[in-house]
């Protein structure tokens, strides 16, 4: 399923290109400062573009897909499993099947509405029973029972996600990911 082209994430992409400091921060695995560069300096002009809510949703889609791809951690984006949408798998949906203790979750709403918030949780508790491994990404703090970032230039806790994800990866026994060295 090709991914159509979308304004913010071209913006997001053309912004990665045109950093200098970017790469560097890639070689170093400092994917916080990294996400903390990006937020400053693009977090506006996304919100610009779009429904805060959506428009949030594609940036942190943007930044996970790049940065997971550049910390060499295995994951599927953008999955339909079981008729339910996965937005991120870590690392994939056979592991979800085989162990659901080693996968990790990621939802992330387009939208601040608790009631749909909840539904997608709900939905995915069906498929993965570890509550502590599905993690959700919004645009802002709203208190849910299971982890949470926010991505917003305030209170941006979404710049720990990828140490978190490793750190996460690192505790599985069948591991590939000790490349972070966390």
């Amino acid at each position: 399923m090709a991914e159509e082209s979308n304004p913010i994430k071209d913006h997001l992409f053309e912004y990665i290109k045109k950093s200098d400091t970017i790469p560097k921060l890639i070689s170093e695995k400092k994917f916080d400062v990294i996400i903390n560069e990006i937020v400053e300096n693009c977090y506006d002009k996304v919100i610009s573009m779009g429904e805060k809510e959506e428009a949030i949703g594609i940036l942190a889609t943007g930044i996970l897909h790049y940065l997971l791809t550049n910390a060499l951690l295995n994951s599927q984006r953008k999955i339909e499993y079981q008729g339910i949408e996965l937005d991120i798998v870590i690392p994939d949906t056979k592991t979800l099947e085989k162990d659901s203790k080693m996968t990790l979750l990621i939802i992330i709403p387009k939208s601040s509405d608790k009631k749909i918030i909840h539904k997608k949780i709900s939905q995915l508790k069906k498929i993965q029973p570890v509550k502590e491994n599905i993690w959700i990404v919004l645009s802002e703090q709203l208190q849910l029972d299971c982890k949470s970032f926010t991505l917003s230039k305030e209170n941006n806790t979404f710049s720990k996600i990828i140490f978190e994800i490793a750190q996460f990866s690192n505790v599985g026994t069948s591991n590939k990911f000790k490349i972070l060295r966390i």
